[in-house]
């Protein structure tokens, strides 16, 4: 009987490992969050969005305006009635409110990429909005 308890104990422990080497969601790191004295009712958000090799993120859109800028690796980014582009280190794109963001994701399987993206948008406005299928 202890033998099973710990044959399950180590396949627990094995299993949760395996979950934490394959996570699936991207890490989003809020670096600031500030109200806008010049523009009432908005904010400015500025975030880091961290993508281990082959990783991406779920298919959303934005209540607020976004604008992205690749800090490392490369990145492949679609919005809703345009072609998927690949951005690399140092380039940048802007994504008006609401826009429907298709594919958002690492290029490489190797190497990981790193965004910043500036928000703006109302203090009670979604960061992300996941789509609907």
């Amino acid at each position: 009987m202890k033998a099973l308890h710990l044959f399950t104990a180590v396949l627990a422990l094995s299993m949760s490992a395996v979950a934490l080497a394959h996570d699936p969601s991207e890490k989003v790191t809020v670096l600031q969050d500030q109200m806008l004295k010049n523009a009432p009712g908005k904010k400015a958000m500025m975030i880091e969005v961290d993508y281990k090799p082959g990783q991406s993120s779920i298919a959303h859109k934005h209540d607020g305006t976004a604008m992205a800028y690749v800090l490392e690796g490369e990145v492949i980014s679609q919005v809703k009635g345009e072609q998927p582009i690949t951005y690399k280190k140092g380039q940048f794109w802007y994504e008006p409110a609401g826009s429907e963001h298709l594919v958002s994701k690492n290029a490489s399987k190797s190497k990981p990429a790193k965004l910043l993206v500036f928000m703006v948008l109302a203090p009670d406005e979604q960061v992300l909005i996941p789509l609907k299928n």
